[in-house]
């Protein structure tokens, strides 16, 4: 099977107009591996499952709309209709890509398939090479190119992050073509990336970086796979052109500058900074990216591996909000964070971004789908909440796009190797075919539930190389044991911490390693005191209890990714309470029970002493207990009422909020309709704001015809701000910021007129006197 920049990274120079390949280390095509029966497997074939269910009419209809064809079928509802159109074509060639490489199965191939024949029609309709599912995209490509531009945070000429969108598409036809080997979809891609390039080509560099401010996906790691697909440096020119400096400088400068920043549009430009070095680029760029991942999985990830306080990167020093809300990391994050890890990897093979990726892996993607079908947007971490999931035929957020591939590319990563040897990153069942060498290697394992694993080796003749397998960090030194046919073996453990057997490999070896788990806990990297369980990689967490799971299974509607059920009091969820922390890891296993385990010695109330704590991965459709307040006995009261008070305030207020929008947020705001005209946002003081010089607006939802204010937060020192607030176009108020109210946030509450509390929907908006400027405006909240 064909296959170029799967499984490869490329430290590659410049010659002319190719690229020379230099030694490297490699992953294996999805060809070459397949799973073996674990939750996995189980998992895979749950994606496949849903993937089959899609109607591909409906995912194409938006490029045969643009295109002038007439259509086969509908677009789907939600964002796949509301201006995000296509987006989820693109994830969809990609997840067709990767599911068809890891399971051969020939009607996913065969949609692969008929999806690149449409896209190649649809194409064939536009002399430039343009295809797209983005409403009124040509119009708009056309104002960019002769240099008229108006970029937002999430929106391009006033079309929702056009840039993002199409990136799914080249995502997609590059993972068709050097995935799934369609040719067609390289034809696509050259001609589809040369339209980009002259769209581009007349725009200077100032304006290229004022369009990169509107999320663009990964744009720059796309161009600079079209360049070592093609060979032609041009690309790679368009890559770094199209890397964001606003984010690149500080990284160069080793400086972590992320507070407030939507987390899932960076992350992908970072994957671009790395993959633009390993194609002849300044090494410097690389260095930026390690930082990055060193930035966040260190100081702004949780144990589960996710990150992200309602899509942004919260203070790394303050992890409240974390256990506030109920949009905690966003799994788009984590597949997001995993790519990045693989490249950083095949760059430098560290066991560090192994054990990351291990552990994200296991405990944030695995568990974002549900058992029976259906994708997680976000996983909150509030005690006692829970998650919803999508519906094949409505939900269409970005984190069902990665949901599908993300299920369908498990081998990516369980095995590499070198010219020569082997590599054993995961200790997950699966076998492997390693055709070049002549070698077949199947890995036998129930790990978790056990802590071992054995490789059976099958070669065509007896050949002398290595087997590195990572030393994991979760366990400890010396205790990893390895054996070859029951004789133990010493082990090499390079400076990577890999452990390595150097032998003439025959069939019949047998390689076993035993991998002891410990159970410890984690606390939250603000240093705070709450507190995860887990065991070697594996997070532990307990189901509370099934009451209130509104929209377990997410509508069609804008909010419907959010669980949005009742918010259950913090003070009065379980705690861990003991003397001393030692004793937190003293969890007893359940009899009879594969890794469950009581805490009944340490939870607090008496009532919850019988949860029972067992792999997140395996919690659905319940409340569940993953992060736990903890306290000595002298500490109970104090730390119990210093919870009620400030949830008191926060439920009060919850209670009495009919609609709530965040400024400066991306999807809070395109959840809002936002709307405006000389407009900017930004972050103070670690909170978003939005300004304008001229106007603009939001769409709040008075359903029940309960809202009777509007509450709105501003800052205290702004000054020479004049501007009117509207509603429904009715005039509420004048508003005057003179900076009187110091260094603070404060809110100010606006009666309603008594003809709008009828209306069902109300916009709000802001709009500057002559000369001055609306906001800035940190929180715009709807109140019964």
């Amino acid at each position: 099977m064909f296959r170029l920049l799967a499984g490869t990274f490329f430290l590659l120079s410049l010659h002319g107009n190719c690229f020379a390949q230099q030694n490297s280390l490699h992953t294996f095509s999805l060809h070459d591996v397949r799973l073996l029966n674990s939750p996995f497997k189980q998992a895979q074939e749950t994606d496949k499952k849903y993937i089959l269910s899609m109607d591909v009419d409906r995912l194409l209809a938006p490029f045969l709309k643009e295109a002038g064809i007439e259509t086969k079928a509908i677009s789907y509802p939600n964002w796949e209709n509301s201006g995000l159109d296509g987006h989820i074509g693109g994830h969809y060639l990609s997840a067709l890509a990767n599911m068809y490489a890891a399971t051969g199965d020939a009607e996913i191939l065969r949609r692969l398939n008929y999806m690149i024949d449409q896209l190649e029609k649809c194409q064939q309709k536009d002399a430039d090479g343009y295809v797209g599912g983005i409403p009124g995209g040509k119009k708009m490509w056309q104002d960019v190119a002769a240099g008229k531009i108006n970029a937002g945070g999430f929106s391009l000429n006033d079309k929702w992050v056009p840039l993002y969108n199409i990136h799914k598409l080249y995502a997609g036809l590059i993972d068709a073509y050097t995935i799934a080997g369609n040719q067609k979809a390289k034809t696509i891609l050259v001609k589809l990336s040369d339209w980009f390039y002259t769209i581009t080509s007349k725009l200077s560099d100032e304006q290229l970086q004022t369009i990169l401010r509107s999320e663009h996906g990964g744009m720059n790691e796309a161009f600079a796979d079209v360049a070592a697909v093609t060979g032609d440096k041009k690309y790679l020119e368009l890559a770094k052109r199209l890397s964001h400096k606003i984010i690149l400088n500080p990284l160069l400068q080793q400086k972590d500058a992320l507070n407030g920043l939507h987390a899932n549009t960076q992350i992908p430009k970072v994957i671009g900074f790395v993959r633009i070095a390993s194609l002849g680029g300044d090494s410097s760029w690389a260095n930026a990216a390690d930082f990055f991942w060193n930035t966040v999985t260190k100081h702004r990830t949780i144990s589960i591996g996710g990150n992200s306080v309602r899509e942004h990167f919260h203070p790394a020093n303050d992890f409240s909000s974390m256990i506030d809300t109920k949009e905690g990391p966003e799994t788009c994050n984590s597949y997001n964070m995993l790519k990045l890890s693989k490249q950083l990897f095949l760059a430098h093979p560290s066991a560090a971004y192994m054990d990351y990726y291990e552990r994200t892996l296991y405990n944030h993607i695995l568990s974002s789908q549900h058992p029976d079908g259906g994708f997680v947007y976000f996983t909150p971490i509030r005690p006692r909440h829970y998650r919803v999931y999508s519906q094949s035929q409505m939900g269409m957020w970005c984190c069902v796009g990665t949901g599908m591939e993300n299920h369908g590319k498990y081998g990516e990563l369980i095995y590499a190797h070198t010219a020569n040897d082997l590599y054993v990153n995961f200790f997950i069942p699966s076998t492997l075919n390693w055709k070049e060498k002549g070698l077949q290697v199947e890995q036998q394992t129930t790990f978790p539930n056990t802590e071992t694993t054995t490789l059976k080796i099958t070669i065509k003749k007896p050949q002398q190389f290595a087997i590195l397998f990572r030393y994991p960090s979760w366990v400890k030194d010396g205790a990893l044991k390895a054996y070859v046919n029951k004789q133990a073996v010493q082990l090499k453990r390079n400076e990577n911490s890999y452990a390595s057997v150097t032998r003439v490999w025959k069939t019949g070896d047998v390689l076993t390693m035993q991998l002891p788990m410990e159970i410890k806990a984690e606390f939250l990297p603000d240093s705070s005191s709450w507190v995860s369980f887990v065991r070697g990689p594996i997070v532990l967490a307990a189901a509370t209890d099934t009451t209130g799971l509104k929209g377990l299974k997410a509508d069609d509607s804008r909010m419907g990714h959010v669980a949005n059920g009742p918010s259950y009091p913090i003070d009065e969820a379980p705690m861990i309470v003991t003397a001393d922390k030692k004793n937190m890891t003293a969890l007893q296993p359940v009899k009879g029970k594969a890794f469950t385990y009581t805490a009944a010695s340490l939870v607090y109330p008496a009532k919850y002493k019988d949860l029972q704590l067992v792999p997140f991965y395996t919690i659905h459709d319940s409340r569940y207990m993953l992060y736990w307040r903890y306290a000595t006995p002298a500490q109970l009261e104090t730390v119990k009422e210093e919870i009620r008070k400030k949830e008191e305030v926060r439920l009060a207020l919850e209670k009495i909020t009919v609609d709530q929008v965040a400024p400066g947020e991306q999807q809070p705001e395109s959840d809002h309709n936002f709307k405006g005209e000389q407009t900017e946002a930004g972050v103070h003081k670690d909170r978003h704001w939005r300004t304008a010089r001229k106007w603009f607006s939001y769409e709040l939802k008075n359903t029940d015809a309960a809202a009777r204010t509007l509450r709105i937060t501003y800052f205290g020192q702004d000054r020479n701000r004049l501007f009117d607030i509207y509603v429904n176009d009715v005039l509420l108020q004048t508003v005057e910021l003179n900076g009187s109210k110091g260094d603070q946030f404060f809110d100010v509450d606006y009666p309603l007129p008594a003809e709008l509390t009828k209306e069902k929907l109300l916009t709000v908006k802001f709009a500057a006197k002559e000369k001055s400027t609306a906001g800035g405006i940190y929180y715009v909240r709807l109140l019964k």
